[in-house]
């Protein structure tokens, strides 16, 4: 009885966490970087026609439209209804679904891309995890989070939760058995 009043407790925890989601419009400098870093993991990973790309955190599918101008079976997965309804308007396969309890078989996917939303975990080495779960022994991992400390105060945002550190990020994604191929900071100025 313990294990299952825990359990429910997490879940309801879950529940009220979507309600923190919003919508992911696209705009600018997203869309710049998407398509910029999309050009580079293809140029690295040589994926070929075919391979199948989970986009955690879709938003409203600007790297799903990239990664099919390439003939990539991308699928995305997103918490907020309103990014499903648009993806799915637009043709893309998407799923509402939360990125630490990723409902796909092991080994599934040649790259998990994941911009801007590992900081949404509220665990993010167990999601991490979950990520090396899902990817082929050949896989690629493209992770993008935000910086704490800077001028976005991104650890001010209602629905972050895990804004940490470089050397922290770089740490659980060894300890999740990934291995690291690069690390860059992607500069850019913000307008007020």
């Amino acid at each position: 009885m313990l294990l299952e009043t825990k359990f429910g407790s997490l879940d309801d925890f879950l529940e009220r966490l979507k309600f923190d989601t919003y919508p992911e419009i696209p705009a600018e400098p997203h869309n710049s970087i998407t398509r910029e870093m999309v050009a580079r993991i293809a140029a690295l990973s040589g994926l070929g026609p075919g391979a199948k790309i989970l986009d955690v955190g879709c938003g409203q599918g600007t790297a799903l439209d990239l990664f099919e101008r390439r003939d990539y079976r991308p699928v995305g997965i997103t918490l907020n209804r309103e990014d499903v309804a648009v993806c799915r308007a637009k043709g893309f396969s998407v799923r509402e679904m939360d990125q630490s309890f990723l409902d796909f078989p092991d080994q599934e996917f040649d790259l998990v891309w994941c911009r801007h939303c590992l900081e949404h975990s509220i665990f993010p080495y167990f999601t991490l995890a979950g990520f090396s779960r899902v990817l082929k022994p050949d896989g690629w991992l493209y992770i993008e989070v935000p910086a704490p400390d800077t001028s976005c105060h991104h650890e001010t945002n209602r629905n972050h939760y895990s804004v940490l550190g470089k050397s922290m990020w770089v740490d659980l994604l060894a300890r999740s058995g990934c291995e690291l191929l690069d690390v860059m900071e992607i500069q850019y100025t913000v307008f007020a």
